[in-house]
């Protein structure tokens, strides 16, 4: 088995090693939950205080020209464009996940008759919005296990929500493969943006959404982000019509007409010191390599699953050994996983929970090392031999990360 001094010598010889004295990590505490919300960029917190302290303190309204806040969700669309092969002008950062999926879902289906379609035992938010756009617009809303997803992306769906790696599993879809099914696919890419190598344009996508909170550290609540493909948006119209999606917003006419481009998909006033807090935590990935991102996401999860079948073969890996079926987190299956998150908890290595039975850890490559890794395994064997989890507090609890 790996050893601690082995694992030692690859922290020293990581290339991202140096990216992780820039959160602000707790002391003690091993996180293995930047699937669920990112870590904090100390460069956010200075960056806030300057927001707060000067621009919108002493700069007051004026700052939504001199500090540019009017063209943040253009321009911090453009970044995540970069992390995600789109166009500078097909991505724009905008409300909340589940809002940015409505607005799509609606404007996608609205130029097809068909069905709406989305996969039963994923996040239940796509469910959520792909059944109320199939009432809402009097379309036979059909919903299938997302090992069954393939093959019901037929002639007569009109739209279809697919997350693109799954939240309990980690597992991921052939996004190309799908998308060449010919159905209009939104792709929930929010276990997937600054986790996995993206590439729209390559793969033919044209509709998509993400969370800004998870892998691109943005923080609790972050504005999430939309993205239509150049050739498509001027045939769509958001469902909500609001003056940030005019063409002439400061005209302030009551007669509404949709932006020229990807700016036709905002709505009410961007809450600004969301966009600015997910600006810092995009431009710090973007410093990144992506190749070296993926590399490290994958030394990680082997190094989990290794240790673990090693030291926990109760425990069940239901996450994909190849590395292309895969996001960047690991997720085993146990009767017992809640109370054995928490014990995990109490003993400082976080990960979480979800229904009905898995513990899941983020292997989130710019905080995490390999050490963090190690060690971590060495406390869930802990927990295990010792049976520690059946004193877990709140063991009959919930975990809502």
């Amino acid at each position: 088995m790996t050893t601690l001094q082995e694992v030692r010598t690859w922290d020293a010889a990581d290339p991202l090693a140096s990216f992780r004295q820039r959160f602000a990590l707790p002391e003690g505490i091993i996180y293995l939950d930047g699937n669920s919300l990112g870590a904090l960029p100390r460069a956010t917190a200075e960056r806030m205080r300057t927001v707060i302290d000067r621009e919108w303190g002493e700069g007051l309204v004026r700052s939504w020209n001199d500090r540019d806040w009017v063209n943040a969700p253009q321009r911090v669309g453009a970044k995540i464009a970069k992390l995600i092969g789109a166009r500078s002008d097909e991505v724009i950062v905008a409300d909340s996940t589940s809002v940015c999926l409505f607005k799509l879902l609606m404007a996608a289906a609205e130029t097809r008759d068909g069905a709406i379609l989305a996969e039963s035992d994923n996040f239940p938010t796509d469910a959520h919005v792909a059944g109320r756009v199939a009432q809402l617009l009097g379309r036979e809303y059909r919903s299938v296990p997302r090992a069954e997803i393939a093959e019901a992306l037929a002639p007569d769906v009109a739209a279809a929500v697919i997350a693109h790696v799954d939240y309990r599993s980690g597992s991921r879809h052939d996004m190309p493969a799908l998308t060449g099914r010919g159905t209009r696919i939104v792709w929930d890419l929010s276990h997937s943006v600054g986790a996995v190598p993206l590439d729209l344009h390559r793969d033919g996508v044209e509709l998509a959404v993400g969370c800004g909170y998870k892998y691109l550290n943005g923080g609790p609540g972050a504005p999430a982000f939309l993205y239509v493909a150049d050739g498509l948006q001027a045939s769509l119209q958001s469902p909500i019509a609001g003056w940030f999606g005019h063409a002439a917003p400061f005209d302030f006419s009551t007669r509404f007409e949709p932006a020229p481009g990807i700016g036709r998909f905002l709505s009410g006033t961007p809450a600004v010191l969301g966009l600015l807090a997910l600006e810092t935590g995009v431009d710090l990935m973007l410093e990144a390599d992506p190749a070296a991102l993926w590399a490290k996401s994958g030394r990680l999860y082997d190094l989990f699953a290794a240790r673990m079948r090693t030291l926990c073969p109760m425990l069940r890996n239901i996450t994909a050994a190849q590395a292309a079926a895969r996001g960047s987190h690991i997720s085993f299956a146990h009767p017992n996983a809640l109370a054995i998150v928490r014990a995990l908890v109490e003993r400082g290595v976080i990960g979480d929970f979800r229904t009905p039975d898995v513990a899941r850890f983020g292997l989130t490559p710019l905080t995490l090392s390999f050490e963090d890794v190690w060690l971590a395994t060495e406390t869930v064997a802990e927990v295990m031999t010792s049976n520690a989890w059946r004193d877990a507090r709140f063991a009959s609890g919930g975990i809502v990360t």
